[in-house]
């Protein structure tokens, strides 16, 4: 970053540019930089890291002022920051800030996450990424404390960076006392009973996607899922390098001797 510049941030979302948490993280995390906003023009919660591969997206400025930018974007949120970075940002960006989602991205939910979708691909990029998320589902929230923790996070970010291939998931819980900061990993388990058989207008039978959390690591106090339901906010590590390191010499073991070997007599 050169000197006298201010940080630039890219700011993204899964519940839409109009939605409250993202117009609340902007606005208070707006003395940390220049500011700009490419948000989808509409919910799109559970996208992951979707693309945009079969129709063009589309982008609308709606609104230019000093140190504040905002575009809404026909696509997802991954597309909102391939766009922003390679396409409407004249330099690198030294932040993405995916949020503030309505509801918990904490355990396997950040697999389906949109928001969290977006903050890997700030990451695959090469950029310091944050995702951000409040256990509060409603429209209204209150997202006073969601945005204290996610602008002091940031601003611990600007200062010292992130390793590469990293990024970092924070939930905060749905109080107005949150007790204090912990670093956690990500819970494990499961989501059962998805879904609602029920009839349309029609008769015809239709899916409503629902379900529960089976939480396979409810008495570790070091995962997400207990630092929330104890009042602390929870901040995970995420890296976009899915191998199971520990598994290579095992599988070679296993699969280099079964005949799949370029080099074994059996394959040839």
């Amino acid at each position: 970053m050169t000197e006298n510049r201010k940080p630039l941030i890219l700011i993204t979302n899964d519940d839409g540019v109009q939605a409250k948490g993202i117009n609340e993280l902007m606005e208070g995390v707006r003395s940390l930089g220049e500011i700009v906003v490419i948000a989808p023009d509409g919910a799109r919660s559970g996208m992951s890291s979707a693309i945009s591969s079969l129709n063009p997206v589309r982008l609308h400025l709606l609104k230019k002022e000093e140190d504040l930018t905002i575009y809404s974007c026909s696509g997802t949120p991954v597309d909102c920051i391939k766009l922003g970075i390679n396409e409407i940002l004249e330099r690198k960006p030294d932040l993405v800030l995916s949020g503030i989602n309505h509801g918990s991205n904490s355990a396997i939910c950040v697999i389906y996450s949109g928001t969290i979708g977006a903050t890997l691909e700030g990451c695959i990029l090469g950029i310091p990424s944050l995702g951000i998320s409040l256990t509060d589902h409603s429209p209204d929230a209150d997202f006073t404390q969601a945005v204290k923790y996610a602008k002091s996070v940031a601003r611990k970010i600007l200062e010292n960076g992130l390793p590469k291939g990293v990024c970092l998931n924070l939930n905060v819980p749905d109080s107005p006392d949150v007790k204090g900061l912990k670093v956690c990993t990500q819970t494990m388990g499961y989501w059962e009973k998805e879904f609602q058989k029920v009839k349309d207008p029609t008769g015809r039978t239709v899916y409503w996607l629902t379900g529960q959390f089976a939480n396979e690591d409810s008495d570790n106090e070091h995962n997400d899922e207990w630092a929330l339901s104890h009042g602390y906010a929870a901040l995970v590590p995420l890296q976009i390098d899915m191998t199971a390191h520990h598994l290579i010499n095992d599988l070679n073991t296993v699969f280099c001797h079964c005949g799949l070997d370029p080099q074994s007599q059996e394959n040839r």
